[in-house]
């Protein structure tokens, strides 16, 4: 960098997991460039998250299934053609000086372009995909392919001369979001002098392969309750909630279904008035790490290192050693990977982070005397 950037447009698209993994780097820039104005286009989804976020001044949604339903369609092409001319002259208009495309793929390639940006910061070929790295200009090579995504992104600055020593992201809950699930908490008279497990089952509807059996979330939960006894909410989005439904059918005690989340900030806001979360690797196992409150991960088909957990929170990741993951392969009906986890490792591993909170309840318990 030959002088400090005044206007940063970051671009990290999707999916929420991916999205949230930049954070960390967001606090670096923060950090290094404090006066600068910084902004992030980003997909509908994860909007909420960033939106709230005080170090963003400014998100900028990239319409993308509007644009691949006209585009797609002989009838409304033109308007789509029209829409994307728009969005990206409001792109340009900002008048971005520094584009970091944290995406690597054609569409964040495409939009760091066209912001007419001088200097645009991503990866080189073989970090990339669909020709992504012909659309930058600073162009930066990793030290390996199989690294956590956090420090891929992280490492990107420090190729760019930055000090990436950074504070753990914070997750900013607006105050209205903040009270709903307050609410909530108290309607179902959660003892917080009891562990309070968030188990979230479900994943996205393309990807049920990463998937834990209901039954097998029925065990420990209700050895969760037995053994510690903990209070049990489980979250979900859409669909989801009829594989909670299952799991709660199957189940000795009584658990807490989490009410219907407007947006992401609440359900961070469940995670944060929890003492421990359950699940596989989806969106909101980062968004738990992110928040801060220790992890169990089930790690099935996707790559345990590639997908790490936020490092400076506490976790344990539960995987099943098998031939064939990771890998890609949706439609897979063996499933070795996540039916080889056994329940008997994922409660061990419940009870090692339950420890910890055994032992903060002892010592304000002694304070308290």
């Amino acid at each position: 960098m030959t002088e400090t950037p005044k206007r940063i447009l970051i671009i990290r698209l999707s999916a929420i997991g991916d999205v949230l993994r930049v954070l960390p780097s967001l606090q670096v820039l923060k950090k290094n460039y404090p006066e600068s104005y910084i902004g992030w286009v980003v997909e509908e989804k994860s909007r909420d998250i960033l939106e709230a976020h005080s170090a963003i001044d400014e998100v900028i949604i990239f319409p993308k299934h509007s644009l691949i339903k006209k585009l797609k369609s002989w009838g409304e092409f033109g308007a789509g053609l029209k829409q994307l001319l728009s969005f990206i002259k409001t792109i340009r208009e900002k008048r971005f000086d520094l584009v970091i495309d944290f995406h690597g793929l054609f569409k964040s390639g495409f939009i760091s372009f066209f912001s007419g940006a001088p200097e645009r910061v991503g990866f080189t070929r073989p970090f990339t995909k669909e020709c992504n790295f012909l659309f930058n200009n600073r162009r930066f090579p990793l030290d390996s392919q199989r690294m956590s995504r956090i420090n891929r992104n992280l490492t990107l600055l420090e190729k760019m001369g930055l000090d990436i020593n950074h504070d753990a992201p914070v997750i900013h809950v607006p105050e209205y979001d903040r009270k709903i699930i307050q609410k909530f908490f108290k309607q179902q008279h959660i003892d917080h002098s009891r562990p309070v497990i968030a188990i979230h089952p479900g994943t996205s509807p393309s990807t049920p392969y990463k998937r834990w059996e209901p039954y097998r979330y029925a065990v420990i939960a209700d050895q969760a309750i037995a053994d510690n006894g903990a209070q049990i909410i489980f979250t979900w989005a859409n669909q989801e909630l009829e594989i909670v439904k299952a799991i709660i059918s199957l189940m000795k005690y009584r658990a807490i279904i989490a009410p219907e989340t407007q947006n992401l900030c609440q359900l961070a806001e469940i995670f944060k008035n929890c003492n421990l979360y359950v699940g596989s690797d989806t969106g909101p196992m980062h968004l738990a790490a992110f928040v801060g409150i220790p992890v169990v991960a089930l790690f099935g088909p996707t790559d345990h290192i590639v997908n790490d957990p936020y490092m400076h929170t506490p976790h344990i990741i539960i995987r099943s050693e098998t031939q064939c993951s990771p890998c890609r392969k949706y439609d897979c009906k063996l499933r070795e990977c996540m039916t080889g986890i056994k329940e008997e490792s994922v409660m061990r591993a419940i009870n090692i982070m339950l420890d910890s909170f055994k032992d903060k309840k002892g010592e304000k318990d002694i304070n308290t005397v």
